[in-house]
């Protein structure tokens, strides 16, 4: 028997809504944008995105800030059949150029303040469109789409067409665009929906940027497929999401949202009495601010694993031990194991390997890149970069990206355990450990500090602090101190930067 074809990450949307006048979106202020609005608006956009010339499998760039109108772009794009491109809002004109031009988007929606150096760019690229969209929901986008119908016939899309493209960070050489089909994007949703219990009574605090797989494939599609709403703040503000808690159940963020709320004196039990739900991914969460969050409001955050690429791949249980340091379980559907760089051999519990996964989140391989994607899988599975182990109780911690492992004098030094035994030291608040080029060692063990405030802590004391704690290969041979560590968008310290701030600190080595 055949089935007529669907739209199948926006079919799995419509069914879940509750009901056409339920809030999807709360504004801060009090506003709100209901489903039945979310499918007018859409609608219009999807009628412009056609007009325009986008066909089944054509790119849509958006480059804008945060908005409710950016949201129902996402929802267009989707419903026209388009891939849909988010870029981070800090990239410039330069980064935008190399974007465009691997991409070869049919559209690119950008800010109206960049609209005429984007058209430029365009028009050399040769990208055939570009509309504009400000966060008032104002600009030629909006404009275009005034007065068309508030119906669209959905594009049929199967599982395994591309639903977006999201490039990874590029640390090591051109960004990769990570492609996501319909399938990968909706499974993985479906799976955390369940995993972590949201239903259509849930309403999230969403502070996160939509131009991310944490803010629109996780957050996002999460409360679409639970006919959940979500009070959308432009940005993270503590006191701000502190106030919302109230008629809010749930906040996912990253680990700078939870030491801002720390430095709220009001983030008591009582303030947070009606939330159920602390998430927290993108960037490490020192067990610090996990311990430190208990015991303000008797909540333990759930720490989870995902990347560009895959989606979510390990949560920590809702319910049970929500362990510290570590990001939980493998997902329902998702096969982890950890093996041997050198050999591929999978290696035993609380050994020290490269994490791979496999399964129906995983995506489809890099844009245009056949043979980079080819030597990324190994046996079906997806080689992650990162270094980790699986516990004794099955618990995957993650030690380091394999880019971050420091070889020195023909020793392995992951720089995670080294962070830990200095992380400890009173007078630090954190600390990044990297590997710098050393004339004797190879790469040098240099530790990157950042001192708790008023603290005076010095080069030598650190030293002494760690000569009883790690063998001597391990222990740093220099120690630097920084106001902050670097940081990208999602709150991942940037080691290559790092890096290349120090990376004549031992050139007179003897």
């Amino acid at each position: 028997m055949t089935t007529a074809k669907k739209n199948h990450l926006f079919s799995a949307f419509e069914a879940a809504i509750p009901a056409l006048d339920k809030a999807l979106v709360l504004h801060p202020d009090g506003g709100r944008e209901t489903y039945a609005d979310a499918l007018a608006l859409s609608a219009r956009l999807a009628h412009l995105l056609v007009a325009r010339g986008v066909k089944p499998g054509d790119r849509v760039a958006v480059q804008v800030e945060k908005s409710w109108t950016a949201l129902a772009l996402y929802l267009a794009a989707v419903r026209a059949g388009a891939v849909y491109l988010p870029l981070n809002t800090a990239y410039t004109l330069a980064e935008i150029e190399y974007f465009l031009s691997d991409a070869e988007p049919t559209v690119m929606v950008a800010r109206p303040e960049v609209a005429d150096d984007m058209r430029a760019l365009a028009t050399r690229l040769g990208v055939p469109h570009v509309e504009t969209l400000g966060t008032d929901g104002k600009g030629s986008l909006t404009e275009g789409a005034e007065g068309l119908p508030e119906t669209f016939e959905n594009v049929p899309r199967g599982p395994d067409d591309l639903g977006g493209i999201l490039y990874t960070s590029g640390t090591t050489g051109r960004a990769k665009g990570a492609m996501l089909s319909h399938e990968n994007l909706l499974s993985n949703a479906l799976t955390l929906r369940d995993y972590w219990r949201f239903t259509s009574n849930d309403v999230l605090i969403h502070a996160l940027p939509i131009f991310h797989t944490h803010g629109l494939f996780v957050a996002t599609n999460i409360i679409l497929l639970s006919g959940a709403s979500m009070i959308f703040c432009p940005k993270f503000d503590a006191r701000e999401a502190l106030s919302l808690m109230p008629k809010a159940t749930s906040l996912m963020g990253v680990p700078t949202f939870y030491t801002r709320l720390l430095d709220q004196p009001g983030l008591t039990r009582e303030a947070t009495a009606h939330m159920r739900l602390f998430v927290s991914g993108s960037a490490p969460l020192l067990a610090e601010t996990h311990r430190a969050f208990r015991e303000r409001t008797g909540q333990a955050i759930l720490e989870r694993y995902g990347m560009t690429e895959t989606g979510m791949n390990t949560s920590n249980p809702y319910d049970g031990d929500r362990r510290a340091g570590t990001v939980g379980f493998p997902l329902p559907g998702i096969d982890l194991r950890v093996t041997n760089p050198e050999t591929g051999a999978v290696v035993g519990t609380d050994e020290i390997g490269m994490i791979e996964v496999k399964g129906p989140n995983v995506f489809k391989g890099y844009w245009r890149m056949p043979e980079k994607t080819a030597s990324e899988f190994h046996d079906g599975f997806f080689i992650t970069g990162d270094l980790g182990k699986v516990d004794g109780d099955g618990y995957v911690h993650i030690v380091g990206r394999g880019k971050d492992l420091v070889i020195t004098g023909g020793f392995n030094v992951y720089p995670k355990e080294i962070e830990g035994e200095i992380d400890a030291i009173p007078g630090v608040l954190e600390s990044a450990v990297i590997g710098l080029p050393h004339k004797d060692f190879g790469e040098g063990v240099t530790a990157v500090v950042v001192r708790t405030k008023g603290a005076t802590l010095t080069e030598a004391e650190i030293h002494k602090a760690l000569e009883e704690r790690l063998a001597k290969f391990k222990q740093p041979k220099r120690v630097f101190f920084v106001d902050e560590l670097p940081r990208n968008t999602m709150g991942k310290v940037q080691k290559n930067v790092l890096r290349e701030t120090y990376k004549d600190a031992y050139q007179s080595a003897a």
